[in-house]
């Protein structure tokens, strides 16, 4: 018995004969994650792992860059679209929601009501370069998070968050400025 509990993972050539956008070099992607929706609308860079039993949700697109990871647990609801650029990543548990009912009780909730009847909050989601999120974030429709900003386990992001910081919390306060290093690091990795 080899590895009774490990499912392992489909790799770059099994992953492009199941009908997705793009999927570049070097992909793996869990084989015990759930993936609901149009694979044409999904693209996948080089170099993305994507841990087990993560659910990604394609009724909108959803885009990851190169050199992404995506720890397990995590849920992407890409019904109004979700784009990770390069060497951003999501720690175990992250949610990230591109489309959420309205809560205020001004409609009502659920994908059982007709659509007449709801009001559904919807804006995509952007994750610039080098974005690192923190276990079990929640980040809500429309939020945009700027080039190589850091987010600590356990936050709320709702809205525009400003590049190169360092934020935690719910609400979201920015912490101090996130160092730059990681750039250099990058231009020696592209050699």
């Amino acid at each position: 018995m080899n590895a009774p509990f490990n499912p392992g993972y489909y790799d770059s050539a099994a992953l492009r004969s199941m009908g997705f956008a793009q999927v570049g070099e070097q992909v793996q992607v869990a084989k015990n994650c759930t993936i609901v929706g149009d694979f044409s609308h999904i693209t996948l860079g080089d170099h993305v792992r994507i841990d087990g039993y993560t659910t990604l949700i394609a009724t909108g697109k959803l885009q990851l860059g190169s050199r992404i990871h995506i720890a397990a647990y995590c849920h992407l609801s890409a019904g109004d679209g979700i784009t990770m650029e390069d060497f951003s990543g999501l720690s175990q548990g992250v949610k990230i929601y591109s489309r959420t009912d309205d809560y205020s009780g001004e409609f009502l909730t659920n994908p059982t009501v007709p659509r007449e009847f709801l009001g559904v909050i919807a804006g995509e989601v952007v994750l610039g370069r080098h974005v690192i999120l923190g276990a079990n974030t929640v980040v809500l429709p429309g939020s945009r998070i700027g080039e190589g900003s850091s987010i600590g386990a356990q936050s709320l992001v709702k809205g525009e968050v400003a590049p190169w910081g360092m934020y935690a919390g719910c609400p979201l306060r920015r912490l101090k400025d996130r160092s730059r290093n990681l750039l250099a690091l990058e231009a020696r990795l592209r050699g």
